[in-house]
């Protein structure tokens, strides 16, 4: 018979379970964050199951459970960095599998596939998956695996992941969702029907710039115990210290995110007006290509903005350059403010004719929006683009 005590339904709201972790694996001291745990080697027959780090450790264990409930599902594997992540997932494959691919990926993840493991003969084939027409690609090819972005980097493009998910689960066809750029604050893509939800925890879910880490979510235990196979078996084990630096930096994922969202809007249309912009991409703009797409899968536009100037390579790095609160670097989600320029930073490694194809020139801008006040940030922007003038 089932309970009918609402307290037993009850499901803690987001902030709460963010913040409350549950175990510490250190009860009997009262901690309320738990400890680093760096031991390499635990003592056999432990009541938790703990044998050698490589396989399993408890500051992974706490940060699994976190992102577990943060995404809404039952497992989680956590790896020492996002292209760990897709290491992992990649290895599962086998020689002669073809993955369908969305044609604007992170440069690194495209890396992997093309100058790594294609060496093993794991095949590529890129699509559109903005266009609805590649859809019928699945159904043609009958991938081994299919791998989207959404929001895409450097481009967001936002694809529609309940049609793709669809055809590929009638198929039988895993689909990967690489997450980062939403996080599951604004995006579910499991709920949308995939089957690994892929999210670099070095960006937004950690947002301070100081530690590395990857993590797979799944609804499958399949997929779950071959991601902790490939954990142990290639040695793709984040370390205790990471885990525990992302595990306090999630604890304030929902504020920085909130923040970082409201100026990112504001800095679009800031953007969009001056007469140095050739154009301005942000999603939840009306005048993104798949605007409404993105507003019915996601709560929010994120923290991205990406623009075009009017302007050659030359002038584009010295307006980088000449930016106070945006540091030109790698990488994105901090609470501060950074820029990027991704046909020779992100997207460096992919070749010239995909990017030129892709519409990743010379002119083109990331934007990775901060927590600073939104008065500084716009200032800052406004004397740079008065120099290209």
């Amino acid at each position: 018979m089932a309970s009918t005590n609402p307290e037993k339904s009850y499901t803690p709201g987001l902030n709460t379970r963010v913040i409350h972790h549950g175990e510490s694996f250190a009860k009997d001291t009262g901690t309320v964050m738990p400890p680093i745990f760096p031991s390499s080697t635990f003592r056999h027959g432990n009541p938790d199951g703990f044998d050698y780090t490589r396989s399993g450790n408890p500051n992974f264990r706490i940060l699994e459970s976190v992102l577990s409930s943060l995404e809404g599902c039952k497992y989680s594997t956590v790896f020492n960095s996002g292209v760990s992540a897709i290491t992992a997932i990649a290895s599962s494959l086998k020689t002669g599998d073809l993955i369908l691919c969305e044609e604007n990926l992170y440069g690194c993840t495209i890396r992997l596939f093309e100058k790594v493991f294609q060496k093993f003969g794991l095949q590529t084939k890129w699509v559109d998956f903005s266009d609805r027409s590649s859809i019928s690609e699945i159904n043609r090819l009958k991938p081994s695996m299919i791998w989207i972005e959404s929001p895409t980097n450097p481009l967001l493009k936002v694809i529609d992941l309940k049609p793709v998910c669809s055809v590929a689960n009638e198929n039988q066809i895993p689909v990967i969702v690489d997450n980062t750029f939403a996080t599951a604050l604004l995006q579910k893509p499991l709920e949308l029907g995939a089957t690994i939800s892929l999210t670099s925890t070095t960006k937004y879910i950690n947002g301070h710039s100081d530690a590395l880490g990857g993590a797979v979510c799944t609804k499958s235990l399949a997929w779950h115990e071959r991601m902790k196979f490939a954990q142990k078996a290639l040695g793709l084990q984040p370390s205790p210290f990471d885990c525990w630096l992302i595990t306090r930096g999630i604890k304030t994922l929902p504020l920085r995110f909130q923040r970082q969202i409201e100026n990112s809007i504001a800095i679009a249309d800031e953007l969009a007006k001056h007469p140095s912009v050739k154009w301005v991409k942000y999603p939840f703009r009306l005048d993104h290509p798949q605007n409404e797409i993105a507003k019915k899968q996601m709560l929010a536009g994120g923290a991205i903005v990406t623009l075009s100037l009017k302007a050659n390579q030359e002038d584009t790095y010295s307006f980088c350059k000449s930016l106070q609160y945006f540091t030109m670097a790698e990488s994105l989600g901090g609470v501060e403010s950074l820029v990027c320029h991704p046909s020779t930073m992100s997207h460096a490694s992919v070749d010239s004719q995909t990017k030129l194809k892709l519409g990743i020139d010379e002119s083109l801008i990331r934007l990775s929006i901060g927590c600073e006040d939104l008065i500084d940030l716009k200032k800052d922007l406004s004397q740079g683009l008065k120099k290209l003038l």
